[in-house]
């Protein structure tokens, strides 16, 4: 039995084999085959796998967005079985003698150019598409792994750290919890796994070997221990604390239907975030009262180039149309920093957390902006929207992104189309700059949504994702909870709402605060909700907010 330490960031035991993320090596290098019959027929293994998979990813955009969205991957299964298409990759394979994955690279190089340089529209969209189905027949040929996970049974992934681009791609029926070398408590992986509702520990370091893949392994997301072959006592101990953390799920059960009012009558709304239409699933099962935050970005990752407005208007119109009455707050794009799109051919920069990233890439490409924003308010008539503007820090910005939104609703009329004429407008308060300016925000926006992981990163000088910098990463920290109660007073002046979505919301330790300072709204991971039902209605306000309130703003408290 090897027993390995880490940082539990979501709660949960989970056992099973365990399993390294394959990360494909997709370096294209250009050779002479002998055998060119035998190349050719690895070529046509390769295409009818590509078809396949776009048929199923097909399926799937139809069961979770419509006709429209699956007609994009339907569309790429014509083009991979394109009789010139596949005509000029026979010529080089089969005349030229060149390896397959070469072959193809280069077609689909020649048919995008083609494409490109015709007058016509629809047409110069196709470059995109043709690249697309290229590089899927590469990946292919050259081995690589679709969503990382090639195993016939759920498995306990490792890997150094996932990209939010990898967790997108994931097979999520396939992991039972994560378990990573690096990360932090507010990585991709963390989130993602608290929104799965299963363990996840960060920070093992290089404690888990290549050699232990495929033994069994149980991972305690409470305790950040990992088990690698575990004796019958180790074993039946922890499976023990699984059944007893079950219990406690049953228990809570209970709460469904309950309202979230404190022992002293005061409601607050417990909503729930998303990264994509799956969720909502999770958040209704859970008992969510609305979306708190949608992070619109994930349908951008999920893409091999920009997401068409018909694309995204379906997405949310699902979303939207599947929670009904309830409340849905959509976050605009919110790329750059540790969130990286290829296709958006964003410069490297030296300090990504502060350059160029969410609300300034949208002002600085309104092109993009304007198809996200008409996508919005087309899907605001089959529910209840908000749009939330992320990484604010002055009070021109927010007026430059409501005259974009007047001006798509302009168009909108004008083209006949239905939308919504009380759509939310909000921001996302993470910078200090947006907390210290609330005063003024607030006469701007409906309402406010404080994004504690980034805000906790700007006031505190600690960038989020270095593990490495432990407890001088500290959400609690005295300055933050300021900015968070300056940030409700504020609000509550100028009469609109206030909400958490970070992180933050779901730490129990701190809700009598919130509960205290005023806030409205808490958005977490769906699994989180019924243990903050509980908490809330255990809590009496009354009784907790001078002492709270008092110690919040003292020369006395601890920092």
């Amino acid at each position: 039995m090897i027993t390995i330490q880490g940082k539990g960031v979501s709660t949960g035991v989970a056992v099973g084999p365990l399993y390294f993320y394959r990360r494909a090596d997709l370096t294209i290098r250009r050779t002479e085959v002998a055998d060119k019959e035998a190349e050719w027929a690895r070529f046509k293994a390769a295409q009818a796998k590509a078809i396949e998979q776009l048929g199923e990813l097909a399926e799937k955009a139809r069961a979770e967005a419509g006709d429209e969205a699956a007609m994009l991957f339907e569309t790429h299964q014509m083009m991979a079985e394109d009789l010139d298409y596949e005509e000029a990759i026979e010529n080089g394979i089969k005349g030229e003698g060149i390896n397959a994955e070469a072959v193809v690279s280069e077609t689909g190089e020649q048919f995008a150019a083609m494409f490109s340089a015709m007058d016509d529209a629809y047409m110069q969209a196709r470059s995109a598409d043709v690249k697309d189905v290229s590089g899927r027949i590469v990946s292919i040929l050259l081995g690589a792994v679709q969503g990382g996970i090639d195993s016939p049974v759920p498995v306990v992934l490792a890997a150094d750290d996932l990209a939010p681009s990898e967790t997108v791609q994931l097979d999520k029926s396939k992991i039972l919890g994560f378990v990573t070398s690096y990360g932090s408590g507010s990585s991709h992986t963390a989130i993602l796994a608290r929104t799965m509702g299963i363990p996840a520990i960060i920070g093992v370091g290089d404690q888990v070997k290549p050699e232990y893949e495929g033994r069994e392994v149980i991972v305690d997301g409470g305790t950040g221990e990992v088990v690698v072959d575990p004796d019958d006592a180790t074993r039946q101990a922890l499976l023990a604390k699984r059944e007893q953390l079950l219990k406690r799920q049953a228990l809570l059960e209970q709460l469904k239907g309950k309202p979230n009012v404190t022992k002293d009558g005061q409601t607050v709304r417990v909503y729930c975030n998303i990264g994509n239409p799956e969720d909502v699933h999770t958040v209704l099962e859970n008992d969510g009262g609305g979306v708190g935050l949608f992070r619109s970005e994930f349908l951008y990752l999920e893409c091999d180039d920009y997401p068409t407005e018909d694309y995204q208007f379906e997405a949310y119109k699902k979303v939207l149309s599947d929670m009904g009455d309830k409340e849905v707050v959509i976050r605009t794009l919110d790329i750059g920093a540790d969130k990286q799109i290829d296709y958006f051919n964003l410069p490297k920069e030296e300090n990504p957390a502060m350059g160029n990233r969410a609300l300034r890439i949208c002002l600085n490409r309104p092109e993009i902006f304007r198809t996200q924003l008409r996508a919005l308010y087309r899907a605001s008539a089959y529910g209840h929207l908000c749009i939330m503007f992320p990484m604010v820090t002055s009070v021109w910005e927010v007026k430059e992104a409501k005259k974009m939104c007047e001006q798509v609703k302009k168009e909108l009329t004008a083209e006949g189309i239905p939308f919504a004429e009380d759509v939310q407008l909000g921001i996302m308060i993470e910078t200090p700059a947006a907390a210290v300016m609330s005063d003024r925000l607030a006469k701007e926006v409906d309402f406010f949504s404080c994004g504690t992981n980034d805000l906790t990163q700007y006031t505190l000088a600690c960038d989020r994702q270095n593990n490495d910098l432990g407890r001088f990463f500290n959400p609690h920290h005295p300055s933050v909870l300021r900015l968070l109660k300056m940030v409700a007073d504020n609000a509550h002046k100028n009469g609109i709402w206030v909400g958490i979505c970070g992180e933050l919301g779901a730490d129990l330790e701190l809700t009598e605060t919130f509960l205290s300072i005023g806030i409205d709204e808490l958005s977490v991971s769906p699994r989180a909700v019924l243990p903050l039902r509980q908490k809330i209605r255990e809590t009496d306000v009354r009784q907790c907010r001078e002492k709270l309130v008092n110690d919040l703003l003292s020369d006395q408290t601890q920092i």
